[in-house]
């Protein structure tokens, strides 16, 4: 892939995520997330991923709006990007998080849970840290002796 496509690539998908974030007025397009964005060679045809947070209605529903708003997206782009062709946009769910999710969820049934080890109390030791303190009050008064004799 050159140079040139991963800029317009880039460019695509920061357009595309700040115009659905501020300028979109659709109330299907919401709890969007522009994941990424893949260019055809020609620049004629960009895939734009989406990820949707809620329930598989809502999902299919923000895609219909998003399909709806193309156009309006594509002015935003024409207007960032200065190309001979503007690329058609096409909207895709992005499976990865979904997908994530779901190993995890199979990880934790498979693997046995973790056992965390007990810590013993050890009093010895709490004995000595209450020693170390009460010793620290006694230096904070001898600095604050000497500071009061070093301003007389």
């Amino acid at each position: 892939m050159s140079r040139r496509t991963e800029k317009v690539q880039e460019a695509i998908r920061e357009t595309v995520a700040m115009s659905i974030l501020s300028e979109v007025q659709d109330p299907r397009v919401k709890n969007v997330t522009v994941i990424s964005c893949k260019v055809s060679g020609d620049l004629r045809q960009a895939k734009v991923y989406v990820s949707v947070m809620g329930t598989e209605a809502q999902q299919n529903l923000c895609l219909k709006g998003l399909k709806s708003c193309a156009g309006f997206l594509q002015t935003k782009i024409a207007q960032r990007i200065k190309s001979r062709f503007v690329p058609h946009l096409e909207f895709y769910l992005d499976q990865g998080v979904k997908n994530s999710i779901m190993i995890s969820q199979m990880l934790k049934e498979v693997l046995p849970p973790k056992e965390e080890p007990e810590e013993e109390y050890d009093e010895e030791l709490d004995e000595e840290f209450d020693e170390d303190f009460d010793d620290s009050e006694e230096v904070d008064d001898d600095v604050d002796d000497a500071e009061s004799e070093n301003e007389q």
